[in-house]
């Protein structure tokens, strides 16, 4: 692997939409390993017996009517072979104004299906957006539309039955690692900025996600140290070190435990 190898990042500009079909995707937006700055929702309507992405290093196989929403930053990879749907890029900036960012950032990356009655909406709003995109392309009124579709699409995403405010402390859980993981390694930390014991944030995440604060943030750890030993020019003393290890023996060993594989042999399967 070169040492100036970076995951390429496919980029829009500020306030920018895009549409396509599936049929019409170029290859280069789909073959090959990259990133996006900007969220990608995927409707696959018509797939291949074992049409497959990947997203975040996890293999999904992809079946008809699914939606796949891919968040800035996220690791995508897919190889076209016919399928038919459409596509939408979306720049932040719109996004945050049409959708529900952090429904979207909580609910997991695994694609998800569309009910019959969703279906029927958002194909006659797929209509809608078409004509206007191939036309006017009035700003206001896509946006209109695309709030529409995402109000239908996070609908079905939306299947959690917890609690309004233990929903609430899981977004706002989502976001503090986001922004701590590197730093805050610690279950109590998490529990103190939410106001609640650690025995309590627990139960909420375990009941809401199935899983612990404690697998939560190990997780986050081993997605950005993946997505940096896959493509990035860093050696594993220097990930281990931008990811809050000060000793690269224990990343190495935290690595293995959770993958199988040493980083260094990571590396060499994804070079």
């Amino acid at each position: 692997m070169s040492q100036g190898k970076h995951i390429p990042i496919h980029n829009l500009t500020y306030q920018e939409f895009q549409m396509t079909t599936l049929e019409n995707g170029h290859p280069e937006n789909f073959d090959d390993i990259h990133r996006h700055n900007f969220f990608e929702i995927l409707w696959f309507t018509e797939v291949k017996k074992d049409s497959q992405l990947e997203l975040d290093f996890e293999h999904y196989t992809i079946k008809n009517n699914q939606i796949c929403i891919i968040a800035p930053g996220q690791v995508f990879n897919m190889k076209l072979r016919g399928e038919k749907g459409y596509v939408f890029a979306i720049s932040r900036e719109i996004f945050q104004e049409i959708c529900d960012i952090e429904l979207v950032l909580t609910s997991g990356i695994s694609p998800f299906f569309l009910n019959v009655e969703s279906r029927k909406n958002c194909e006659g709003l797929i209509t809608l957006l078409e004509r206007e995109y191939e036309s006017d392309s009035r700003l206001n009124l896509l946006k209109a539309y695309l709030k529409a579709f995402c109000i239908v699409i996070t609908e079905d995403l939306s299947s959690q039955e917890s609690s309004a405010n233990d929903k609430q402390r899981i977004q706002n859980l989502i976001v503090l690692i986001e922004n701590y993981y590197t730093t805050k390694k610690e279950t109590s930390f998490y529990a103190g900025e939410l106001n609640v014991s650690t025995h309590h944030l627990n139960d909420i995440v375990r009941i809401s996600r199935g899983t612990t604060v404690k697998k939560m943030i190990a997780q986050r750890i081993l997605l950005e140290a993946k997505r940096e030993l896959s493509f990035g020019a860093l050696t594993v003393k220097e990930v281990a070190f931008q990811l809050g290890f000060n000793d690269a023996s224990y990343f190495s060993r935290f690595f293995k435990k959770q993958t199988g594989y040493n980083p260094e042999q990571f590396k060499n399967i994804k070079e």
